[in-house]
């Protein structure tokens, strides 16, 4: 801050991102993400004041999201039906909401119901399934040459990665590239057995792992711990303690830290991090 006549002075928050964009990011920014309601002012704020002050373009692309409704009404604290994503994950693990969330278009209002999260599950569930099956055939098949017919299944199988990259190239259609997913899947389940070569079924899957890889959607990584399971380890461990049981405490903790959660005991209480 800065002394003035008023009282101190702080940077207002349009002119503090155009100055964090220039410090890190350039001159020029290749993709500007936000919500659809920070275009006016925040946007055209940054837009006006970095390419006054470097005589470039601000930003090459701009992604506007917009609003996410909850069975088809705004979210809003007012409305009772606001909550975090944290929250949702409670029930849901991260894999699925990211799977939610990239099935329809980000320039669409996503709908948040429970019955569409279900849906959501079901899907992740399809492809996870899909590539267990993969993941089996390869390490019990016969490895043997490639048959005639495999050789031809994986020329078509190129159609679905082609589908896929016209759909991302499509303003980031992320719904028409799960679908380009979703028809490799069941190409691959219809195509691939007990009998189909190692070096088939290891194509198929790694065809698969490709695309949800370009999505984020981590297929084989283990399920990530729920808030809900850690928060419980965590009473687990309180009482442990309290009992005098440091044992079984220390064990809860080195449990945790397996899983990739980091606890911090406060006078406040424990906190807890992923790593």
């Amino acid at each position: 801050s800065w002394e003035s006549p008023w009282g101190a002075g702080r940077p207002g928050w349009h002119i503090e991102c155009s100055v964090m964009a220039k410090k890190y990011l350039g001159e020029t920014i290749d993709i500007h993400a936000g919500g659809e309601d920070l275009i006016f002012p925040h946007h055209e704020n940054e837009i006006a004041q970095s390419e006054a002050a470097n005589s470039k373009p601000f930003a090459k692309y701009w992604a506007h999201v917009r609003f996410v409704n909850v069975d088809n009404k705004k979210m809003g604290k007012s409305e009772g039906n606001f909550f975090t994503v944290r929250d949702i994950t409670k029930k849901y693990p991260y894999a699925v909401m990211r799977f939610f969330i990239l099935s329809g278009h980000y320039r669409t209002p996503i709908n948040f119901s429970a019955e569409l999260m279900e849906a959501a599950q079901n899907s992740y569930n399809r492809v996870k399934n899909c590539v267990k099956s993969l993941s089996y055939f390869l390490a019990e098949n016969e490895d043997k040459p490639l048959s005639p017919l495999e050789a031809e299944n994986i020329k078509a199988a190129e159609d679905f990665k082609q589908n896929f990259e016209k759909a991302m190239d499509d303003d980031f259609n992320t719904a028409d590239a799960i679908a380009a997913v979703f028809d490799y899947v069941r190409f691959a389940n219809s195509t691939s057995s007990a009998d189909s070569s190692k070096e088939y079924v290891k194509l198929m899957r790694d065809g698969i792992l490709f695309l949800c890889g370009i999505l984020g959607i981590e297929i084989e990584k283990e399920e990530e711990v729920t808030d809900a399971e850690i928060e419980a380890l965590i009473e687990q461990r309180q009482a442990a303690r309290k009992a005098k049981d440091f044992k079984t405490a220390d064990e809860i903790r080195n449990k945790l830290l397996e899983m990739g959660i980091v606890l911090e005991d406060t006078r406040q209480g424990v906190r807890y991090a992923k790593k």
